[in-house]
């Protein structure tokens, strides 16, 4: 049977074996065992149903929260010739009547269906005319109350299993599962504890650092002028935001889509096909943005604001290099970022979570103050036990050379106990820099001993500083309708001389991918021929497999399926264009 499957993985899909934990989810598929599949994003976790829908007798169902997860799937799938189909709201009635009749009549491998679909009666008495051996649960802990993207329509999959006589195997799948998830997910679909395959959450290609107390705009900017030929996603936490990075990137000259909520659907729609066929570079988006997005080339996502907490912000990060290449995960971190979450975890209308959520977001921020590996801290919030040091995030290779600052420390801690520490941080600095502003004057703070006393640096500079000092808890906050620092009893220890306060110099932004002119030819080609195709230019090849071509520079089409990711329908699909390609840079 495994070798079966092995035989159709080469196939259709190009690659000459399982990866981790995919061998092992579908022997349990092929035994009738329901299981649960955790597996980091990016991990393979669409094979392990995708496979055995071509091995099991009739169509298996997918369940999936998201319509453009569906379309990227299907159209995936189409390319290799495994015929499958999706049910959603973007269908007419007619549309959805005739592929159904399409689904009974045995045309189709696997049919996507989001869970709202599952609450219609008449939907589910269709399918009891449908043989279904495997039904696949994706994004499963939004069936969980403890879940992060708890979504009440997942609650209806139980409708779905007494639908049929003889009863499918259910699989539940996802990349960011606590224990008490895991344990959830498996009580309520009925599936023992013993099947539940996790092959760990570490994501070895990607590099995870944390940026604190520096200009975030010109961080992003010269981040992205480093890497003007890679696809990014920024996120905000705020629709303002959104709007406010768009403008700035766009003036800047960067091919810049946004997407949130507020937005007409049609634009939402509009913008993400652009970022997906890679019209547009950078996408820049709130949480709204990107649950089941299947593109693969994504180099880097930057976290412009905190996120809300370590589930939200691992699925999303995980977004980057799913094709198994290297890639960046970002988070620019600020003090007002804390208070921006706990507004919007305020807002819930489920008031019973807020203590959960507000626990959730500490183990976030604490993620951010952390000066030990960051994969390490997210791995052991997953519940796994201790694991070696990445040897690769931002804290692993931080090589910046390290300042005593407690004397520049001590002079602002003075200064803000001198303005009475009822005043902001912005005419702090501007005391501290002899700044002649009206404020500063009518306030009388040009007689304080402080003022002036920083006016080597700029009001910016000293602001960076107050950041930084905030984030290592010398400074505090009083949140309200104009924010007000305050002195901790750590700072007043540094203000007595009693401990010495060392930071690390500015965070240097980095060049991902070195430039190889036979690769971006290579780009250049599959983007053709997906416009040709209408469908995104990961769908054709994934990045992974064009730097496989560059560096085997097959000649031939049979030597072409000795490539990662070519298996016998694309490489007669393409292959002669390909070749012809990769002929051309091989005899310049």
């Amino acid at each position: 049977m495994i070798e079966n499957a092995r035989e159709l993985l080469q196939k259709y899909f190009g690659y000459d074996s399982f990866r981790e934990g995919q061998e092992t989810v579908i022997k349990y598929v092929m035994e009738r065992k329901s299981s649960l599949c955790v597996m980091p994003t990016g991990g393979g976790k669409s094979l392990c149903y995708q496979i055995p829908s071509l091995l099991l007798d009739g169509t298996t169902i997918v369940v999936s929260p998201l319509i453009s997860l569906m379309k990227d799937q299907v159209d995936a799938l189409l390319q290799v010739g495994i015929p499958a189909t999706f049910i959603n709201s973007t269908l007419t009635a007619t549309e959805v009547r005739e592929t159904m009749e399409e689904v009974v009549n045995g045309q189709y491998r696997l049919l996507y269906i989001a869970p709202e679909r599952l609450e219609s009666t008449s939907f589910l008495n269709q399918l009891k005319r449908v043989k279904v051996p495997l039904i696949a649960v994706d994004e499963a802990h939004c069936i969980s109350q403890w879940g992060h993207d708890f979504r009440p329509s997942y609650r209806s999959i139980h409708r779905l299993r007494e639908v049929f006589d003889e009863q499918p195997v259910v699989l539940a799948l996802t990349a960011t599962a606590t224990p008490d998830v895991r344990t959830d997910i498996n009580r309520i679909l009925e599936i023992e504890e013993d099947n539940t395959v996790i092959t760990g959450f570490a994501r070895s290609n990607l590099s995870f650092s944390v940026v604190l107390g520096q200009d975030k705009n010109k961080f992003l900017k010269d981040f992205i002028k480093k890497n003007a030929q890679e696809v990014g996603i920024i996120y905000a936490a705020t629709r303002k935001t959104v709007d406010l990075l768009h403008d700035l990137l766009v003036k800047a000259g960067v091919r810049t889509a946004k997407y949130h909520a507020g937005l007409p659907e049609a634009f939402r729609n509009k913008e993400q096909e652009r970022f997906l066929t890679d019209e547009a570079q950078v996408m820049i988006a709130t949480n709204a943005f990107g649950m089941g997005i299947d593109k693969s080339n994504v180099r880097y996502v930057i976290h412009y604001q905190l996120p809300k907490n370590m589930e939200s912000y691992y699925q999303e990060a995980g977004r980057a290099g799913r094709d198994g290449l290297p890639s960046e995960c970002v988070v620019l971190y600020a003090s007002q970022d804390v208070q921006t979450q706990r507004f919007l975890i305020d807002q819930a209308q489920d008031r019973e979570r807020i203590p959960q959520e507000l626990e959730k977001l500490q183990g976030m921020i604490d993620y951010c103050h952390t000066e030990s590996c960051l994969q390490q801290f997210i791995i052991t919030y997953f519940g796994e036990p201790d694991s070696l040091a990445c040897g690769q995030c931002g804290n692993c290779t931080d090589a910046r050379e390290v300042q005593d600052v407690t004397q520049e420390v001590q002079m602002v801690l003075s200064c803000v106990v001198r303005m009475g520490q009822k005043f902001g941080k912005t005419i702090t600095a501007q005391v501290l820099t002899g700044s002649q502003n009206k404020k500063v004057i009518d306030f009388g703070f040009t007689k304080l001993s402080t003022y002036g006393i920083l006016k080597n640096k700029s009001a910016k500079d000293v602001l960076g500083l107050m950041e930084f000092m905030i984030s290592e808890g010398l400074l505090l906050v009083n949140h309200g309708n104009l924010p007000t620092i305050y002195v901790s009893d750590t700072g007043k220890g540094v203000l007595l001389g009693k401990k010495q306060i060392m930071r690390k110099g500015v965070a240097v932004t980095k060049q991902i991918a070195t430039n190889d002119p036979l690769f971006e030819g290579l780009r250049i080609l599959r983007k053709k021929i997906a416009d040709d195709a209408g469908v995104p230019p990961f769908v054709v090849f994934s990045d992974k497999t064009l730097q496989d071509m560059c560096v085997k520079r097959p000649q031939t089409e049979e030597e072409l399926l000795d490539v990662h990711g070519v298996g016998d329908n694309k490489r007669e699909k393409y292959g002669k264009a390909f070749l012809e390609e990769i002929n051309r840079y091989t005899t310049v």
